[in-house]
């Protein structure tokens, strides 16, 4: 592998912690007066909920003010929470819409050199370095990912393939031909990619490929481990979301591995109660909520990612927290038969199941009275008759012993689940129809 422990640090990152928490407040306090005198919704909800931006005279006070949750930005589509004219926006991205309204967020010149900022920092922190060549196999459009991951490239100094998703063999082709150090993807792409180097005749380990800054998605050690051993690169883990900004929230540090530092001097993290909202100590585990401190365009307050996981203490990175990595989404969590499953659950024992491919997919659907749970997962390119029966047989296994469900399994065809943005739709729920 090629971790590298050089420190190449911004001012950002050597900040003492009481100058982070200064700064912290000062921004803090900037961005609750900027969206109760400029967004109408966000100075009703500070009135309903009795407090005003001068009452935030210390980080914990943050913890009075309202939540923001994606029914917010949808209920307000597509504007509604701009901060700035129309005149000053540079951009807008969005989200996919599947499930509703599409969030919309907006960016002035300087958000876009914040983020371009962020992301180049992201990635130096995963080992990249200018010179290097970046593939950027994140979708591009209103996704915030291709963009995103572009920009903080040419930022840092790199040479940026801007490939996009799709067309695997294609993408083969550019990694073999083009020869870049980075590759940005999700991580069940970044499988789906490694598939086809194989089908290809090509060893995945004798490439150029140094580094994956893998993320858009939940995954797990284990998936870790196989892109590792696979490709022989370091795989590391990048975080953000288009309502606080895009890729570039945080980022795990190639040196350690062990989790995603925040930027916490433009990103202010806390974990809360998904039930009750009671803001959780740090070490405690529960849902990541996000102030942006820095945001012109749409700033947002205490957004509710409904992602779980827990704040710990910096380690490559001291001035800044990390998170780790996203065990799951409080809105993922699906109840079958009185147990509480997430899709990580599933994926660990997917891995660990010879002749299948890391790629799976939940169909709930009610027989009777009773909830019934079907996984369906891919099967490897060459996988036999007999080899596709062993693994339903080892999944049904595994999820009985390990989750304690008796669950169908299906296997099957390579490249047949539903993908989107480099992503499958982990969970279908056809209970209600």
């Amino acid at each position: 592998m090629t971790s590298t422990t050089t420190r190449w640090w911004d001012e950002g990152e050597r900040l003492g912690a009481a100058e982070l928490r200064a700064l912290q407040l000062e921004r803090l306090r900037a961005t609750l007066s900027r969206v109760y005198e400029r967004v109408p919704f966000y100075r009703d909800a500070f009135d309903k909920a009795g407090v005003r931006p001068e009452d935030c005279t210390s980080l914990a006070d943050l913890a009075r003010f309202p939540f923001t949750t994606k029914a917010d930005l949808r209920d307000n589509y597509p504007f509604g929470l701009f901060a700035v004219e129309q005149a000053e926006v540079r951009r807008l991205h969005a989200s996919s819409g599947t499930t509703g309204l599409p969030t919309v967020v907006g960016y002035t010149e300087d958000d876009l050199s914040m983020w371009a900022d962020m992301v180049a920092r992201a990635i130096r922190a995963a080992g990249g370095r200018p010179g290097h060549k970046v593939h950027v196999a994140y979708g591009y459009g209103l996704f915030t990912g291709g963009l995103g991951a572009h920009y903080g490239a040419e930022r840092l100094g790199c040479t940026v393939i801007p490939a996009s998703g799709g067309m695997t063999a294609r993408q083969v082709r550019l990694i073999l031909d083009l020869r870049p150090e980075i590759i940005m993807v999700t991580p069940s792409y970044m499988l789906t990619l490694l598939d086809e180097f194989e089908r290809q005749g090509v060893d995945p380990r004798s490439t150029s490929l140094q580094v994956g800054v893998l993320g858009a998605e939940p995954w797990t050690e284990e998936m870790r481990r196989e892109i590792e051993e696979r490709c022989g690169i370091d795989a590391v883990d990048i975080y953000g979301l288009s309502e606080v900004v895009g890729p570039g929230v945080a980022q795990e540090c190639v040196e350690t591995k062990d989790g995603l530092h925040i930027w916490e001097d433009h990103f202010y993290p806390e974990v809360v109660d998904p039930v009750t909202g009671e803001v959780l100590p740090d070490g405690e585990p529960g849902e990541l909520v996000f102030t942006s401190l820095t945001k012109q365009a749409m700033p947002v307050i205490r957004y509710r990612t409904r992602d779980l996981t827990r704040l710990l203490p910096g380690t490559a990175r001291p001035a800044f927290r990390r998170m780790e990595k996203i065990t799951g989404r409080s809105d993922d969590m699906v109840i079958v038969r009185g147990l509480n499953l997430f899709p990580t659950q599933v994926e660990e024992i997917v891995l660990r199941t010879p002749g299948v491919a890391p790629h799976f997919q939940l169909r709930l659907t009610r027989e009777g009275r009773m909830d019934a749970l079907t996984v369906r997962a891919e099967a490897r390119p060459g996988a036999t008759p007999d080899e596709r029966d062993a693994a339903a047989r080892a999944i049904t296994a595994g999820m009985k012993d390990g989750v304690g469900l008796t669950v169908a399994v299906e296997i099957v065809d390579p490249e047949t689940l539903e993908r989107s943005v480099g992503k499958i739709k982990r969970i279908v729920d056809l209970r209600n129809r």
